[in-house]
């Protein structure tokens, strides 16, 4: 029983020997791990406050001179935050005066305006503070109408004439985002942003064009939504010789009132019915109806919607449209030999070779 117990108690030194011996490697290896990190750690931090060192040296570097004030790239890079953080203040803005906007057109579109001018007065303001923050002293005019006039003189005329023409429509209301215009172009569609340069339009087919501030300043504009939101259609259409005009008048009446388009509660705008011209084939008829918003932004839409109900009004009463046709008239006496298109085209034939 003793031996077997001296021989638990050496199995068990030996294995605590082991335990202590691996103990002891894996601290060397630690030991020598944990200094290679250490080492890498303060390799990079060397590097970093290398970089940092360089950094500051280039910001008091001297990249150019304006006059006698030197530009250095910290300058510069004070320039670009300021005009980040002026961005950002103007896009916070715009977005707080959309959120206490209604729904109202009129209004989409003055809050529309009012969030682009703020971000011209934003950006311009953020400009002259970072150009002050340079040292460059603005009471010497002279330098920057130099620099202006060559701005000018290197091709940024037109540049210059979108924006003021920009600025001339947001002043002057003529044009408003969300209003339906057609250029002399013949493009049609909604103004769905002005900006610095120009003008996204909507076209009915969900097409965007951009178009230079300047065309809607120069050359002539029809805005079919400045005034007002509703429209006055003229939709032509004819019916045979003979048909009961009463009767016309009624259908085409019948048929604008089935339009959804069509306003019928307004006074002084009501649909109405006239008779304009006797055509060759049909009397002439023009149906004038006042339509909403939604028809007036719509004119191609709204024009097949009438034509299509008057059709079925048309239809439904019995009344012929008509269509182009001649009458032929044979006249009589034709001469006994002209019975055939030879004897036709040929006269008779006389003296001896008459049979």
């Amino acid at each position: 029983m003793a031996q077997e117990t001296l021989s638990h108690i050496g199995e068990l030194e030996a294995a605590v020997s082991e335990v202590a011996l691996l103990s002891e490697v894996t601290d060397d290896a630690a030991a020598k791990y944990s200094g290679a990190f250490r080492s890498w750690l303060i390799g990079v931090s060397r590097q970093v406050k290398t970089l940092y060192h360089r950094v500051l040296d280039l910001g008091d570097y001297t990249l150019f001179s304006i006059g006698e004030a030197p530009i250095t790239g910290g300058d510069i890079l004070r320039v670009i935050i300021i005009l980040a953080i002026a961005l950002l203040l103007s896009k916070l803005a715009r977005y707080a005066i959309r959120r206490v906007g209604t729904t109202d057109p009129g209004t989409q579109a003055s809050i529309y305006t009012v969030g682009r001018l703020m971000h011209y007065t934003i950006v311009i303001l953020a400009v002259f503070i970072a150009l002050s923050t340079m040292g460059i002293d603005f009471s010497n005019l002279a330098l920057i109408a130099g620099a202006l006039g060559v701005g000018l003189g290197f091709g940024l005329q037109a540049i210059v004439s979108n924006f003021v023409s920009g600025l001339i429509i947001l002043f002057e209301h003529t044009l408003r985002v969300g209003d339906y215009i057609e250029l002399d172009t013949g493009l049609t569609g909604t103004v769905k942003a002005i900006n610095v340069r120009s003008t996204l339009i909507n076209t009915n087919d969900n097409i965007d064009i951009v178009v230079p501030n300047s065309e809607f300043v120069t050359t002539r504009l029809t805005n079919w939504t400045l005034g007002e939101r509703t429209r006055r259609m003229r939709i032509s259409f004819g019916v045979a010789y003979g048909s009961d005009k009463e009767l016309v008048r009624k259908a085409a009446l019948e048929a604008a009132a089935e339009v959804p388009y069509t306003l019928t509660h307004m006074k002084g705008r009501e649909p109405d019915v006239w008779l304009v011209n006797f055509g060759d084939s049909s009397l002439d008829f023009l149906l004038l109806v006042w339509v909403n918003r939604q028809g007036a932004r719509r004119p191609t839409r709204t024009t097949a919607a009438y034509l299509w109900a008057l059709e079925t009004k048309l239809a439904e009463y019995g009344i012929e449209i008509p269509f182009p046709q001649r009458d032929l008239h044979l006249r009589s006496g034709w001469k006994e030999n002209a019975t055939s298109p030879e004897g036709l085209s040929s006269p008779p034939a006389s003296g001896p070779d008459r049979k």
